[in-house]
């Protein structure tokens, strides 16, 4: 089987279980935001926090809970060693990069047949040396472990070779230096707050067709300024947790495989809350069921279609 007609279940923004209270606001925000952080620290970053955090299990259990794809938005920070590398969103994490990558393939030693694609983005204050650097350190964390760039291998190829991780990186210039390393992958953002117009959007995205390779339908939602100011005592995970029986119950009406409008890569917020995990776990199910019919079976997107003489039957 392989991993572009497989369904993967992916974290959104994987690190911000370990955002660090006593962090400067990024400096990829307004410059408005990052004053008020300078001026009322005590005032703004618990607010900041409050809608940054999109996970509560740390990288080890979103791997044991069944997460494959991890969304690692990497940053240097300005303050501290030359070196310092941590992951971002709103605000830095305590935790280091190659710690986490450490963690990581620790992890992957301990399940030997187990796959994950790990999405290396955002890059926020890195200078090509700083490229180097990481690129170096997730050759010497992964090794053998790392699936060089090329078409994209079966499972069965990944195991019998040994290898466990596909990684992109949302960087064109250094993928290019480094086999290693494959391109971004597409990731499906709605920048929606309600969840019936984030589905309207990912259902337009599908019209258009899937884009070749790995590509990430985003199920999660997303806070604006007009949101916040009207609900000044919520936090992201209060507007999410009640929409995700709705979310959910998308996820289950998806299809893996390679037809124009099947998913491929759903992530999410707050993993292990309500059924999101199952569910799109269970979507394989749908492909498995699909290997046991007769060849004359074409499956395109949750429906299946009987051909007869080349010409597919009434539905």
């Amino acid at each position: 089987m392989i991993a572009e007609k497989c369904e993967h279940l992916g974290s959104h923004d994987t690190m911000t279980y370990c955002l660090n209270k006593k962090s400067p606001i990024s400096q990829t925000q307004s410059w408005l935001l990052q004053l008020l952080g300078k001026v009322l620290p005590c005032v703004t970053r618990p607010v900041v926090l409050r809608w940054s955090t999109t996970q509560v299990l740390d990288v080890t259990k979103q791997l044991d809970a069944g997460v494959r794809y991890l969304d690692l938005r990497i940053a240097h920070m300005l303050v501290g060693t030359e070196k310092n590398l941590h992951f971002v969103h709103m605000v830095y994490t305590t935790a280091l990069v190659e710690d986490t990558l450490t963690e990581i393939s620790e992890w992957l030693e301990n399940h030997p047949r187990e796959v994950v694609i790990l999405a290396c983005r955002n890059f926020e204050g890195m200078t090509e040396d700083l490229h180097e650097y990481l690129v170096a350190c997730i050759r010497n964390i992964f090794g053998d472990m790392l699936c060089p760039r090329g078409e994209l291998p079966t499972l069965n190829q990944l195991w019998s070779r040994g290898q466990q991780v596909i990684l992109s990186y949302e960087e064109e210039s250094v993928v290019s230096r480094h086999g290693e390393l494959w391109p971004g992958i597409p990731y499906w953002w709605g920048d929606q707050v309600k969840a019936q117009e984030l589905i309207q959007y990912l259902e337009r995205m599908k019209s258009c067709g899937r884009p070749g390779g790995l590509f990430v339908a985003g199920i999660n939602l997303t806070e604006n300024l007009a949101y916040v100011l009207g609900h000044p005592s919520q936090s992201l995970r209060k507007m999410t947790l009640p929409n995700l029986p709705y979310l959910s119950a998308w996820v289950r009406e998806q299809c893996p495989g390679p037809g124009a409008r099947c998913t491929n890569i759903i992530a999410g917020d707050f993993i292990g809350a309500d059924t999101f995990v199952g569910d799109v776990i269970r979507l394989n199910e749908k492909l498995l069921r699909c290997s046991h019919v007769p060849s004359a079976a074409h499956v395109e997107c949750g429906r299946e279609e009987w051909v007869r003489g080349g010409v597919p039957a009434s539905p």
